[in-house]
């Protein structure tokens, strides 16, 4: 994915200019990974709830979008 890339080599000009340690890029990381993660625990709470007949994916969508999550 293009973006992935993008996000990729933004960390690596970012140490290589200074900018940023290993560390502070590896926390970044750590945290994307854990927010990614959090997200999709929440999709698939939404999906099981929705193949119980309990949920629309509609209200799936409004309920991941009231908490921000794409």
């Amino acid at each position: 994915m293009v973006v992935e890339r993008l996000d990729k080599r933004f960390g690596i000009v970012a140490i290589e200019n200074g900018f940023i340690d290993t560390d502070q890029l590896l926390e970044a990381i750590k945290t994307q990974i854990m927010e990614d993660l959090e997200g999709a625990k929440r999709r698939l709470i939404g999906e099981i709830l929705q193949e119980k007949g309990f949920i629309s994916v509609e209200q799936i969508d409004e309920i991941l979008k009231l908490m921000g999550i794409p």
